[in-house]
């Protein structure tokens, strides 16, 4: 793995152990991207904060791959880790606490693609819909807690907002009411209109900026 990092020969990645390498790769290669889900965009808004590259990817994993970019790079850019231990620690937090949003998420979006029909339940249904609704509120709630204009560990951009945002932003895209969580919404129209999103925003997005109405009733 640290030969390809370091030769930049053609790799052949097939699973998360190589994951972080063709990441550093596409990194130093400056390649374009191809999204394919909210996992991947949060890796290429990554790059693009940090280098200026774009990037391919293909799953969850890129969370771990952030990391490891930040460690890496972590002399280049704009500061992504914050100084203060209590912004640090809170970022840690939101960080892998997403992954309870993501999760939840998933289930509702996707519970009619990885659930056979006969084996449909409305009660399974009905409590998926009620643990987003309750992992919603909880992130609304932490944005009301912060003066207008934060980010998610402080008044500075960090690693957080690097991998949170795409959730968040996949949850608008399926019909999730700003007016319902004004301050998720104030959220995530200030960090969308970042050079570095813009430059790093799914191609698809901008054809169809509405992947569906799953969440207006939430």
């Amino acid at each position: 793995m640290y030969l390809e990092v370091r030769s930049g020969s053609l790799t052949s990645f097939t699973n998360r152990e190589t994951y972080a390498a063709c990441m550093y790769l596409e990194v130093r290669s400056g390649s374009l991207t191809s999204f394919t889900n909210r996992e991947t965009y949060a890796a290429c808004m990554y790059l693009e904060v940090r280098s200026g590259s774009l990037t391919s990817f293909t799953n969850r994993e890129t969370y771990a791959a952030c990391m490891y970019l930040e460690s890496r790079f972590r002399s280049q850019g704009p500061q992504l880790i914050p100084e203060g231990q209590l912004e640090q620690a809170l970022m840690y937090q939101r960080m892998f606490e997403v992954l309870n949003l993501s999760d939840k998420l998933s289930n509702v979006i996707y519970y009619n693609y990885r659930v056979p029909e006969g084996e449909r339940h409305d009660s399974a249904i009905k409590r998926n819909k009620e643990n987003l609704a309750t992992e919603i509120k909880l992130w609304e709630g932490y944005f009301q807690k912060v003066e207008v204009g934060s980010y998610l560990s402080g008044k500075a951009f960090s690693l957080a907002d690097v991998i949170v945002f795409p959730v968040i932003a996949y949850a608008f895209r399926f019909g999730l009411s700003t007016e319902r969580y004004p301050r998720l919404g104030a959220y995530y129209d200030m960090v969308k209109d970042r050079p570095s999103v813009k430059a790093t925003w799914p191609p698809h997005w901008l054809e169809n900026p509405q992947g569906g109405d799953t969440l207006k009733e939430f």
